[in-house]
């Protein structure tokens, strides 16, 4: 009855824990033979059969028959006598199997034995899911928050292994409750205090992508590609598609009928801002398109030092650098160049170049002015002290003396 009672409760185990049979047969018939070793010294001589039709398991024993006055191991040999006992017709030489049961062996080793087999389980399972997600990594996956703490969050996917969403992988406006769904991107699995360790992301570039293969059927199919994705999680972000066929717009593709596809992206992503961009390796005119809504005027490129001048009218320059200087970030970021905004000037015989008062304020002054698309003196004098104090790293004083200077130029 012990033994039946032994293989029952690890099979549940085995069910619980998704190991497979062949496995679990191992394990079992390792532990078996472990016990063995200990109580005989060896276990070359015994077959452990597992029965996990009917949940039970034999342990056989293997001896050879010697005469009485030679019996020199028990485990090994079996005296002639005994083995008549067993069937009058043995002789002297032949082997002799006999079935040994393991209650004999007293309580402490069924304890051992349901202990060593605990922690060979527990291992395997460690090992198993550490396997599974390794190769799961750029995957979403779609868990459960079970608990959450200052630093990060612990969800359970629906086997109950546990993840980690630290709060550097969290959009800043996410708000998670115990119980809420929560979707992420597997970026990093390792192994911790021979514990696996399964970080997920939502602001990984990855997590983004894997939405649009999700809601955009021809991205998914490979009939578009993404080429190349940047973004600021939470505030914006820019995507570069190509199509393979011409029929297909990839930018309306991804985008759906009014929005459809993206909306539920935008969802998720707690109302980032997507601009999706249609690849080109034109370099100009894939900035141009990278740094929409603004309208640009005309692009000079400067290849050795990836680097390119951007000019625009003066309206258009907000737009360009974005809130926050947003949009101009993404867009280097996406075009791999540095790009530098300037006002493309009508004619106005009134205003002058900020390179006029280099006499007058210092260069590195200047340079920080014109860094944010100002390089004439009425550019600069048509913001306020607060707008330019916020877009460039120049002290409130510092401004109010730049305004006087380039003030006086007019009075």
């Amino acid at each position: 009855m012990e033994n039946i009672n032994l293989i029952d409760t690890f099979s549940e185990f085995k069910e619980l824990k998704s190991i497979d049979r062949a496995t679990m047969i191992r394990v079992l018939e390792d532990s078996f033979r472990s016990v063995l070793i200990k109580r005989f010294g060896t276990d070359e001589n015994f077959d452990v059969i597992i029965n996990t039709d009917k949940g039970d398991f034999e342990i056989w024993r293997n001896r050879e028959i010697v005469d009485d006055d030679e019996l020199e191991d028990e485990n090994l040999q079996i005296s002639l006598s005994d083995a008549k006992k067993i069937d009058a017709d043995y002789e002297i030489g032949e082997e002799v199997t006999d079935e040994v049961k393991f209650l004999d062996f007293g309580r402490r080793a069924i304890l051992s034995l349901r202990q060593n087999l605990s922690a060979r389980i527990l291992e395997l399972e460690k090992d198993n899911i550490y396997h599974k997600y390794k190769d799961r990594i750029g995957d979403i996956i779609t868990g459960e928050v079970y608990q959450i703490w200052k630093r990060e969050i612990l969800i359970q996917d629906d086997e109950g292994n546990e993840l980690i969403l630290p709060k550097a992988e969290q959009i800043p406006s996410d708000f998670f409750r115990k119980g809420d769904n929560v979707r992420a991107v597997v970026v990093k699995v390792e192994i911790r205090n021979n514990n696996p360790l399964i970080i997920v992301s939502r602001t990984s570039p990855v997590f983004l992508e894997r939405l649009f293969e999700l809601e955009v059927p021809e991205i998914f199919d490979g009939l578009i590609t993404i080429k190349k994705i940047v973004r600021v999680p939470g505030e914006r972000a820019k995507v570069a598609v190509e199509s393979y066929d011409e029929r297909i717009d990839p930018v309306g593709a991804c985008v759906g009928m009014k929005g459809s596809r993206i909306h539920g992206i935008v969802r998720e992503l707690r109302n980032e801002n997507i601009d999706v961009i249609n690849y080109t390796t034109n370099v100009q005119l894939f900035i141009q398109r990278a740094l929409n809504p603004a309208k640009i005027n005309s692009i000079k490129l400067f290849e050795d030092d990836k680097r390119a001048q951007v000019y625009l009218r003066p309206e258009e320059v907000s737009l360009a650098i974005g809130k926050g200087g947003l949009n101009i970030k993404l867009a280097s970021q996406l075009t791999g160049y540095e790009l530098d905004v300037y006002r493309e000037m009508e004619e106005d015989d009134e205003d002058v170049s900020l390179d006029e008062f280099a006499d007058e304020i210092e260069s590195w002054i200047l340079d920080e002015i014109k860094s944010i698309g100002c390089d004439t003196a009425k550019s600069v004098l048509d913001l306020s002290v607060e707008d330019l104090v916020k877009r460039t790293d120049l002290e409130q004083e510092t401004i109010e003396e730049v305004i006087r200077i380039l003030s006086a130029e007019f009075e």
